[in-house]
């Protein structure tokens, strides 16, 4: 596992973890919440990798000024297309071109990267969708009608995503799409993302970022009555448990 450049567009920096033994193997491109390459981001890497999928996060915001890049990115997910897609594209191209890779490739994201999941499951390219607490645009009927499976995962106290845990599912089964939609009781936005968990123990192996744990838990307070924000261990498994299930099925050929 380490860091690589993808010859995208705009060149992007990210982070590749292999699996252990040898490949080929399918391949998943993991999409950021909206703060981009953080510790939490590799460490999703990390676990897709030991179970056994080729997983690599394009920093989406190493293109330029970060601010200029979070506008940026946030604006093209608004807008359904722009760079950042060209961006995921390409990454997803490169990595189905390695020859450690078997070609088949899933996408998950969280939060905007969950948002980002559902647009990027139709049109793209990808054989598999994971979006977690991602929430739907006005015309998703239409966006949606030839995407590929997708896995979704949102928690109850999570205000954010509106309808979306409801409105997805009607949409996949009106087309036929396979699906795994669950919404987890007593859990809220970003379940799923132990920002602070993950930036202790970066600050911890001396890391310049020490003192964001601190930020993210004085956020998660002041943002808990709309979006129940904060990671959950339980549901976390669970979750991962689905989409680990979810992407064996749908990317791993079948054993003869």
């Amino acid at each position: 596992m380490g860091e690589v450049l993808i010859p995208a567009p705009r060149a992007l920096h990210g982070h590749l973890a292999t699996p252990a033994g040898s490949g080929p193997w399918p391949g998943v491109v993991v999409v950021s919440d909206a703060l981009g390459m953080t510790p939490d981001l590799r460490a999703q890497v990390e676990w897709l990798a030991a179970a056994g999928f080729l997983a690599v996060a394009p920093d989406l915001y190493s293109w330029g000024r970060k601010f200029r890049c979070v506008v940026a990115t946030i604006r093209d997910v608004a807008r359904g297309r722009g760079p950042a897609f060209d961006d995921v594209d390409a990454t997803r191209a490169w990595l189905a071109d390695r020859p450690d890779c078997t070609g088949r490739i899933g996408v998950i994201g969280f939060c905007m990267g969950g948002g980002f999941a559902v647009l990027l499951a139709a049109g793209h390219g990808f054989d598999a969708a994971s979006v977690n607490y991602g929430a739907l645009p006005k015309n998703a009927e239409d966006i949606l009608t030839d995407a590929c499976p997708v896995v979704a995962s949102y928690g109850a106290r999570d205000r954010t995503v509106r309808d979306a845990p409801v409105r997805l599912p009607r949409i996949l089964d009106a087309h036929g799409i396979d699906n795994d939609v669950k919404v987890y009781p007593g859990v809220g936005h970003s379940f799923m993302n132990d920002h602070p968990g993950a930036l202790a123990t970066f600050a911890g192996a001396g890391g310049k970022d020490a003192a964001l744990p601190r930020l993210f838990t004085v956020v998660g307070l002041l943002s808990k009555p709309l979006t129940g924000l904060g990671f959950d261990e339980q549901a976390t498994a669970d979750a991962r448990a689905r989409i680990t299930a979810f992407f064996d099925r749908h990317l791993r050929p079948p054993v003869r």
